[in-house]
C-alpha cells in the first residue's frame, strides 16, 4: 500500500459492523463474513519449514545471530514468533520477545509480566507443567507484524495476520508438540520452557535508546530445528530512536485508531511520536464539549489495553495538528497551568521504563492543553489563535530552514 490509511479504512470498517436489522440485511451480510471466514488459519499437513529437520543436535550456532550492541549481554533473536497456548483454554498465542542466546541449545525468553506469553507461563507454572514453545523465524510482513499487534486477551494474531493478508495464514503441526506454526517459515525452533528455572537475561541495547539491564527471565531449551532449504534468517536492530523498529510502532498507531474511537468518539487523532518511544508520550486532539472531558478520555485512554503503560498523555482541541510537534509544543507552552492542567497517577508502566522507582510501576502524567472553560476555574477570557495566511507561513518556514533551525 502506498499509506496506512487504506488499512485504517479496512479497519474502521471491520469495527462499524453493525447487527443486522432485517432479513434481506442479514443476506446482504453473508459475502462480508464469506471474506472474514476466508481469513482464518488454515492447518495443512506439510510446509517448507519442514522440508529440513534437526532432531538430534540442533545448533543455534549455525544461524547468524547478531550481537548488536557493544555492551549487550551476548547475541540476541530480535524478530521470533513466540508460539504458545494457554493450558486451560486452548487459546493460542503469538508474540515477539527477544531471546538473549545463551549457548546452541538454550535462550532466554523476554516475556514481561504484562505479556499474554507471560500469563500462559504463569498458568503452567501454577499447574506444575513444562510448557511446550515453538519460535518461527523469518514469516510474510503482515504475519510478522501481528505478532507485534496489541490485541486483546484471547485474541489470535493469526486471525489478525489473515485479516491484514486477506488471505488465511498456513499453519502446520510442530514435530514434537501441538503447537501450530506458519508453514512457510524460514526456521522453527521447537523446545520448552521449565517454570521453576530462571536465569539472568541481559543487557540489551533497546528501543528506548538506553539498554535495559540484567534480570531474571524463563529459559527456553531447543529441542528441535527445522527449517527451508537455503533458509533466510531475518532480524531487525533497535536502539535509540528512528530505527527500524518505529515503522510497526506507527503503523499500530493508524491501524487501531479506529477502534479506539469505536471506544472514546471524541477522539480525532492520536499521534505515538517515535521519539517517545511508543509508551512514553500520547497526543490526542479531541472534540472537548463538557468540562473536564480532557480528563475524561486521559483516564479512558490509561484504561486501554497496552495504552496503559503511557508515560505522559496530553489532550488537544480538535483543530489542533498532533501530528505536527511544532504546534504540539507551541499548544502546550500556551495553554497549560500546570498547578490547574496536569494529573499525576500511579500505575503500571512498562518495564523499560527505567525511570520509574519499581520495575513496571511507577507514576504517570496527564495534560490537559485544551481551551478552558469558566466551569474548569478559568475566569478569564480566552484568547484567539493568529490565523497566519498561507503564504506568510511559507515564507517563515523557507527563512527558518535557510538558517538551519529547522
Amino acid at each position: 500500500m502506498d499509506s496506512l490509511n487504506g488499512l485504517q479504512d479496512r479497519m474502521r470498517a471491520l469495527v462499524d459492523q453493525r447487527p443486522p436489522a432485517s432479513f434481506w440485511e442479514k443476506v446482504k451480510m453473508l459475502p462480508k463474513l464469506k471474506r472474514l471466514s476466508d481469513m482464518l488459519p488454515r492447518v495443512v499437513k506439510d510446509g517448507p519449514c519442514h522440508q529440513v529437520i534437526v532432531e538430534d543436535d540442533p545448533d543455534l550456532g549455525t544461524l547468524p545471530i547478531v550481537k548488536t550492541w557493544p555492551l549487550d549481554g551476548g547475541k540476541f533473536i530480535t524478530l521470533p514468533l513466540v508460539f504458545t497456548r494457554d493450558p486451560i483454554t486452548g487459546e493460542r498465542n503469538t508474540g515477539m520477545y527477544r531471546m538473549h542466546v545463551y549457548d546452541g541449545r538454550t535462550t532466554g525468553m523476554h516475556w514481561h509480566i504484562h505479556h499474554h506469553g507471560a500469563g500462559h507461563f504463569r498458568k503452567h507454572r501454577e499447574l506444575g507443567r513444562r510448557m511446550d514453545v515453538a519460535v518461527a523465524i523469518g514469516v510474510d510482513p503482515q504475519t510478522l507484524y501481528a505478532a507485534t499487534a496489541p490485541l486483546p486477551d484471547g485474541a489470535d494474531e493469526m486471525i489478525f495476520a489473515g485479516f491484514l493478508r486477506e488471505e488465511p495464514v498456513e499453519l502446520v503441526k510442530c514435530i514434537h508438540s501441538d503447537l501450530e506454526v506458519p508453514a512457510h517459515a524460514e526456521f522453527i525452533l521447537e523446545g520448552y520452557v521449565d517454570p521453576a528455572e530462571m536465569r539472568t537475561e541481559g543487557p540489551f541495547g533497546d528501543h528506548t535508546g538506553y539498554y535495559s539491564m540484567e534480570d531474571q527471565y524463563p529459559v527456553f531449551h531447543v529441542t528441535a530445528m527445522t527449517h527451508r532449504r537455503d533458509p533466510v534468517y531475518t532480524a531487525t536492530i533497535v536502539g535509540r530512536p528512528p530505527m527500524e523498529d518505529c515503522y510497526l510502532g506507527k503503523a499500530t498507531e493508524r491501524l487501531f485508531l479506529p477502534l479506539v474511537q469505536k471506544l472514546l468518539p471524541e477522539i480525532v487523532d492520536i499521534n505515538l511520536p517515535v521519539e517517545g518511544v511508543f509508551h512514553n508520550m500520547a497526543f490526542v486532539s479531541i472534540d472537548k464539549v463538557f468540562p473536564g472531558h480532557a480528563r475524561k478520555v486521559i483516564n479512558a485512554i490509561w484504561g486501554l489495553g497496552q495504552f496503559m503503560f503511557t508515560k505522559i498523555v496530553a489532550v488537544f482541541d480538535k483543530d489542533v495538528n498532533v501530528q505536527d510537534i511544532k504546534d504540539v509544543i507551541w499548544r502546550l507552552g500556551n495553554n497549560v497551568d500546570p498547578q490547574r492542567d496536569i494529573i499525576i497517577q500511579q500505575g503500571p508502566v512498562d518495564v523499560l521504563n527505567h525511570a520509574s522507582p519499581e520495575i513496571g510501576f511507577g507514576s504517570k502524567m496527564g495534560i490537559d492543553a485544551t481551551r478552558k472553560l469558566r466551569e474548569e476555574g478559568h475566569s478569564r477570557v480566552w484568547p484567539p489563535v493568529i490565523e497566519m495566511p498561507v503564504e506568510i507561513k511559507e515564507l517563515v518556514t523557507r527563512n527558518w530552514k535557510e538558517y538551519g533551525l529547522g
